[in-house]
């Protein structure tokens, strides 16, 4: 059961080492882009590909979904990058239902949680099998790994990694499973910390805040749902940034240099954007974006 790009990895590793798929759960599909053209996921894409039989339920608990699950008669879900399962949903495999979680549990449950870890500066995160229960990202560890965030990494990069690590878990925690080797061990719910999804009016850029937490939040939120600013009437999306050693008295948000770098003053230093893209604009390097810009030393970002 998984819907996006994340969930592919782990489905490709149980079909390339033979576990018999008996069904790929994944979403409708739906709408996308500017053409609003009807596309399918790219879990049902792999699935189309490798000839593997789809259910797509627009509601988890229709009694007729519910149905044709028993009537497979599944010995384990799999759950990577899916909606909220119900009981009656994940109470039906006789070996149970495990879901691959972002974080290293009980660290950031939610919907969001590579994009929190590093818009909070977290140097490492991680990724966590566990045994589905009622209440979201509670159940009973199976599996952990490990992995650096670099001081630099983005949301797009760090996923891509825990993606791969994440298939890894998935494919030995089948087999632990498969063998009645997997142990249990549940959360410590008093160091749990939420990663709520993130919204479009959540991601303008504050510049008063702190040059490492400026840095953070952009990179983690590219390359979506991408950080913002607003030069006048017109929006920026920021895809990267670095940190600068140099030192401003300038207001938050004031640019210090406009030539070869875009360089923005902080709370308390400064910060250079390395990409950005204007409204109905290509992405592009700063440097592009500032030969044809009628940006200035002293202008402000809001």
């Amino acid at each position: 059961m998984g819907t996006p790009e994340f969930a592919v990895p782990s489905l490709r590793i149980l079909c390339d080492n033979k576990h018999p798929i008996v069904s790929v759960v994944t979403a409708p599909d739906k709408p996308k882009g500017r053409g609003q053209a009807v596309l399918p996921s790219p879990i049902k894409q792999f699935a189309l590909q490798h000839e593997l039989p789809i259910l797509q339920p627009a509601l988890l608990d229709d009694e007729s979904f519910v149905a044709q699950l028993k009537g497979l008669e599944p010995d384990l879900f799999v759950v990577v990058a899916f909606r909220i399962l119900p009981r009656s949903v994940f109470s039906i495999p006789k070996l149970g239902a495990f879901n691959l979680h972002a974080s290293l549990l009980p660290k950031y449950r939610g919907a969001a949680p590579i994009n929190w870890a590093i818009i909070n500066g977290e140097n490492e995160t991680g990724v966590t099998t566990f045994f589905l229960e009622d209440r979201v990202d509670t159940g009973e560890v199976i599996l952990q790994a490990r992995v650096p965030i670099g001081p630099d990494a983005t949301y797009g990069e760090t996923y891509e990694t825990l993606s791969d690590v994440g298939a890894e878990i998935v494919m030995h925690t089948c087999r632990l499973i498969e063998m009645g080797k997997a142990l249990r061990r549940s959360q410590d719910s008093s160091q749990a910390s939420v990663a709520p999804k993130i919204f479009k009016e959540q991601c303008g850029i504050d510049w008063s805040k702190t040059a490492f937490q400026v840095h953070n939040f952009v990179r983690g939120l590219s390359p979506v749902p991408c950080a913002y600013t607003h030069y006048g009437s017109k929006m920026l999306r920021v895809f990267r940034t670095r940190m600068c050693r140099a030192a401003t008295s300038e207001p938050p948000g004031t640019i210090c240099e406009a030539r070869e770098r875009l360089r923005v003053a902080t709370g308390d230093g400064v910060v250079e954007i390395m990409e950005l893209q204007q409204e109905n604009r290509l992405r592009m390097s700063a440097t592009e974006f500032l030969r044809g810009s009628k940006l200035a030393v002293g202008d402000r970002f809001t």
